[in-house]
C-alpha cells in the first residue's frame, strides 16, 4: 500500500455496528401504544422523554455486562449525534446546540440514575414515580402504565443475550 494511501484511508467508524440498536431504541419509543394508550404526551418533548427511556433501559441491560460497558459509551455517542442534527434541523444555531446538547445528554443522566434506582424496587410504585418525574404525560394521564410497560420492557432486555442486544434485537 502506498504511503498516502494508509494517511488518507477511511477508517471504519465503530459506531456503525450500533446503528441498528440504535434505530431500533427510536423505533421502539416511536411505538404508538405509548402515546395512545400508556399515557405519554404525543409531543416533541414527550417523543424525546420516550427515547431517552428507551435508551436508559438499554444502557441499564448493557451494564450489567462488561463485555458491553464499552458499546454502550458509543451508542450514546449515536444519541449525540442524532439530538445534534434535529436540534440543526430545528434551527437551532451554532453558538448554543452545545449547550442543548448538553442539557439533553444530562436528561438521560438523570433517567439513568432515576429508572436504575426504580427498577430496583419489585414493584412499580418507584418506577411510576420514576416515570411521572422524568416523562411528559397527558394531561391527567396516569404514569402507572407507563412503568409498567417499562418494567416490561426492562424484563425482556434482561432475557436477551448480549449478542442479540448488540444486533439490535430489543
Amino acid at each position: 500500500m502506498k504511503p498516502l494511501s494508509r494517511i488518507f484511508r477511511r477508517r471504519r467508524d465503530p459506531r456503525e455496528s450500533l446503528r441498528p440498536l440504535w434505530h431500533r431504541v427510536v423505533a421502539i419509543s416511536r411505538e404508538k401504544r405509548w402515546y395512545a394508550e400508556l399515557g405519554v404526551a404525543d409531543t416533541v418533548a414527550g417523543r424525546f422523554d420516550m427515547i431517552a427511556a428507551a435508551l436508559a433501559l438499554v444502557l441499564l441491560r448493557m451494564e450489567q455486562e462488561p463485555a458491553l460497558v464499552p458499546p454502550s459509551v458509543l451508542l450514546t455517542e449515536l444519541f449525540v449525534d442524532d439530538m445534534d442534527a434535529q436540534l440543526r434541523e430545528a434551527g437551532v444555531g451554532d453558538p448554543v446546540v452545545g449547550k442543548h446538547i448538553g442539557k439533553l445528554v444530562s436528561a438521560l443522566g438523570g433517567r439513568l440514575g432515576a429508572f436504575r434506582e426504580a427498577l430496583a424496587d419489585e414493584g412499580n410504585e418507584s418506577l411510576a414515580a420514576a416515570v411521572q418525574r422524568n416523562v411528559m404525560l397527558r394531561d391527567g394521564a396516569s404514569p402507572e402504565p407507563a412503568a409498567a410497560a417499562l418494567r416490561e420492557f426492562s424484563r425482556a432486555l434482561g432475557a436477551k443475550p448480549a449478542e442479540a442486544i448488540l444486533a439490535g434485537e430489543v
